[in-house]
């Protein structure tokens, strides 16, 4: 399957509470169905090719709001996630960065269990689809779907739990057959790991939060390495479809897998009755979401709450 496949619903306005992204699928009878991100698009979009993966775009490169896919809706849409009932999130902007650095989202058909503790990382996994960070040159936009290869992967320490975030890059891009191998990125894009790590480390400091810690002393491991782990999450996320650990919050609904006790069928009201097509221009941000934080953390982790804090009544 290739991106050109897919395309969006969108509804409401971006940043408003109301917003969602979900994304369709052309069919056979060249009609659009709504599919799920998280369980219906494939991982492999060549099922005879392991190494080309499908990525779902949450994130474009140098924006700030924290849109993800929803783990709990039905189908699971994209949406703004909050700091409070009321409160849209937005990732500060952290010296020398402006927003995201990358095109971020996640690999479809993909589980970070949380009830597995990884034996290299001593933390169990984060409950979410694996996390993805696409370095090419074009710009992405919320609920595409990129093919992407993978090239490297960090192992974020959030909170005590395992957050993988794999380093890809999309197999249009001119540089792509160029790079094969974390070594290749380190030698095309000089640094671009070096600020991957950092940014990981310090973007929650404006929020009040501590530094984020790593496994592996902060290495980055290369690309047999990422898809050992891809290939982990995405038999966990087989087992949560199938039904053999039970999914939680999480909705495992969908209208492909109809051996799933979440299989949906398209005249299921659950299904007919998901919301059109409503898209409209953005509403105004805050003013202050565009501003630079210049972040010099204690030696200690002992203020840095306090410390976080500070900075956003400057």
């Amino acid at each position: 399957m290739s991106g050109s496949e897919y395309s969006t619903r969108v509804i409401g306005a971006p940043n408003t509470l109301d917003h969602l992204v979900y994304i369709e699928h052309k069919n056979k009878n060249k009609k659009n169905d709504v599919v799920s991100p998280f369980h219906d698009i494939p991982l492999f979009p060549d099922t005879n090719n392991s190494q080309i993966f499908n990525m779902v775009v949450e994130i474009p490169r140098w924006t700030n709001a924290k849109m993800e896919i929803s783990k709990e809706d039905k189908f699971n849409p994209i949406k703004q996630d909050t700091f409070s009932k009321d409160t849209l999130r937005y990732v500060r902007n952290c010296f020398p960065y402006t927003g995201y650095i990358w095109n971020y989202g996640a690999f479809p058909q993909t589980w970070e269990d949380p009830h597995a503790i990884n034996p290299d990382t001593k933390a169990k996994g984060d409950n979410d689809p694996l996390d993805v960070c696409e370095i090419g040159e074009q710009v992405g936009y919320t609920g595409q779907i990129k093919q992407v290869k993978a090239l490297g992967i960090l192992a974020l320490i959030d909170e005590g739990e395992t957050d993988w975030k794999v380093i890809v890059i999309d197999i249009q891009d001119p540089l792509a057959s160029r790079l094969n191998d974390l070594e290749d990125v380190e030698k095309r894009f000089p640094g671009l790991i070096d600020a991957t790590r950092e940014w990981f480390r310090i973007y929650k400091i404006p929020d009040g939060k501590p530094p984020n810690k790593f496994a592996f002393n902060g290495e980055a491991k290369n690309k047999k390495y990422a898809e050992r782990i891809i290939t982990e999450c995405h038999e966990s996320w087989k087992r949560l479809i199938e039904g053999n650990v039970k999914p939680g919050e999480i909705s495992i609904l969908n209208i492909t897998h109809k051996e799933s006790p979440g299989y949906t069928r398209k005249d299921d009201p659950v299904y007919t009755n998901l919301p059109k097509d409503s898209r409209k221009p953005p509403a105004p941000v805050d003013p202050s979401i565009g501003k630079w934080f210049f972040i010099s953390p204690p030696k200690s982790d002992k203020n840095i709450k306090a410390y976080g804090r500070s900075l956003l009544k400057l």
